[in-house]
């Protein structure tokens, strides 16, 4: 039986409506669009920003020097690249409904030491969770299948008692091989009726 809700951050809770900032910087760099974003995310110095293993600045210095960039500049491309983000306010406020109805209410994220600012002054929901789990924080990373145990210790429910929202199918089955009920989050509505179907709160 479903007892908690575990969401993702990036891709579910923030969406990014516009790459075209980043596409515009990938072209000025002379790389592929998704090339560009896989140095912001998943190269070897963001996913020690995401382990904690080194700040959120320093990531993006590491980018500067990377792409040779002076400090100006530096600060347009990593204006440019958040620029079409948004917060996904429809989810959220159904995560509101489902804690009245008696659901607890998780957050596990690989995300940089800079999640808990942005979560509450540029995108203010962190408040709606009973339990937050940051990759940063607790060096492991999903799929790590510790990570899900710590998520649902968070909220004092097991894993079979949680279901795990996330957009990356490598995070879904880590999910899954701890016993977690799972959504696939690849289009917003179709998870939003999922989530309908299995709990009961619309």
């Amino acid at each position: 039986m479903i007892e908690a809700v575990i969401f993702d951050v990036g891709g579910v809770l923030i969406r990014t409506q516009s790459r075209a900032g980043r596409e515009t910087w990938a072209k000025k760099l002379g790389l592929d669009a998704w090339d560009f974003e896989h140095l912001v995310f998943n190269s070897d110095s963001g996913r020690q920003a995401q382990l904690g293993q080194k700040s959120y600045q320093s990531h993006w210095q590491w980018l500067g020097e990377h792409f040779r960039l002076d400090p100006a500049d530096l600060a347009h491309m990593r204006r440019d690249f958040f620029a079409g983000d948004e917060m996904n306010h429809d989810l959220v406020a159904h995560i509101q409904r489902l804690r009245q109805a008696g659901y607890r209410t998780g957050l596990l994220s690989n995300y940089a030491d800079d999640a808990r600012p942005l979560w509450t002054n540029v995108y203010p929901f962190i408040d709606y969770f009973d339990g937050v789990v940051i990759s940063s924080e607790v060096g492991l990373m999903k799929p790590d299948p510790k990570i899900y145990y710590l998520a649902a210790d968070s909220i004092e429910v097991s894993p079979a008692e949680a279901l795990f929202i996330d957009d990356f199918i490598e995070n879904i089955e880590g999910a899954r091989q701890v016993g977690m009920q799972t959504i696939h989050f690849k289009h917003p509505e179709l998870a939003r009726k999922q989530l309908v179907d299995l709990t009961g709160v619309a």
